[in-house]
């Protein structure tokens, strides 16, 4: 069987952003909460929600998920306007913001959604520090799972 990655936090994942993994080397992963809003918990619980679009940016000190789309349940309260891809801001030591924000600005580096979970009750996002693959390593990529999946099938009939 192929290895997807699975997040190693142990929590019930919510959703997955497999193109993060084709578009870009992830070299490390850190778990950030998020604040959200009511409907938002409860269309995360249902599985509503697209990490593909979205990605991570740093301002004035605070990091913020941008472009994630959470689709309200059509039962969404009726005072409250839902935006599906609205700004969230996301939960990060200080010390944290820092560190990424140095890697952003001075090595190239990209920050990426790459999972969303539930740990204890809350919803958690994890980032992934990443750069981004050229075209050539995409089709590297592509070849490796192919031959992956080529020796599963040959080694199957035997």
């Amino acid at each position: 069987m192929a290895k997807t990655k699975q997040p190693k936090h142990g929590g019930a994942t919510i959703a997955l952003n497999k193109k993060a993994g084709h578009d870009y080397h992830i070299e490390q992963r850190y778990e950030t909460g998020l604040a959200l809003e009511g409907w938002e918990v409860k269309s995360l619980r249902a599985g509503r929600v697209q990490l593909k679009e979205g990605y991570v940016k740093l301002l004035h000190g605070e990091a913020f998920l941008i472009g994630a789309h959470v689709s309200p349940l059509p039962a969404a309260s009726t005072h409250v306007t839902p935006d599906p891809t609205r700004t969230r801001k996301l939960l990060l030591k200080r010390a944290e913001i820092n560190r990424l924000i140095g890697l952003t600005e001075r090595a190239g580096y990209t920050l990426v959604p790459t999972a969303m979970y539930w740990k204890r009750g809350r919803a958690k996002l994890e980032i992934g520090l990443a750069k981004g693959k050229k075209l050539h390593d995409k089709r590297a990529t592509e070849k490796d799972r192919d031959w992956q999946r080529e020796k599963e099938r040959l080694f199957k009939h035997h």
